[in-house]
C-alpha cells in the first residue's frame, strides 16, 4: 500500500519537474543571463535537493512500473512475493538515485 501511495506521489512530482524542465528549455532559448540565474537556482541547496528528489521520484517510479508490468503477466500476487517486491523497488530506487548523483 505504501509504495502504492508514493507510486502516485513520485507521478505528480514529477509532473511539477516537467514545468521546470520547460523553464529550463525556455531559459536557454532566451539567453545567457536567464540561463545563468536558472542554473544559479538549481545549483543551490534548495535547487540541488529539489533535483535529488526528482530523480529519486524518477527512479521509484520507474522500478515500481516495471513490478506492475510484472503483475500484468500475473506474477507475484502472492502477500509475501509482494511484500518482497515493494521492499525491493524502494531499495532500487535508493542505489538508484546514488549511483546517478556519484555518476553527475
Amino acid at each position: 500500500m505504501t509504495v502504492s501511495i508514493l507510486h502516485r506521489m513520485t507521478g505528480v512530482a514529477m509532473s511539477v519537474g516537467l514545468v521546470v524542465l520547460a523553464w529550463w528549455l525556455g531559459s536557454l532559448s532566451l539567453g545567457g543571463d536567464q540561463y545563468d540565474t536558472f542554473v544559479g537556482l538549481m545549483s543551490s541547496l534548495p535547487g540541488r535537493l529539489l533535483l535529488l528528489g526528482w530523480s529519486f521520484a524518477f527512479f521509484l517510479h520507474l522500478a515500481n512500473g516495471i513490478r506492475h508490468l510484472a503483475w500484468d503477466l500475473g506474477h507475484g500476487f502472492e502477500r509475501q512475493q509482494a511484500d518482497a517486491s515493494a521492499w525491493l523497488v524502494l531499495l532500487l530506487a535508493v542505489v538508484c538515485t546514488a549511483v546517478f548523483w556519484y555518476l553527475l
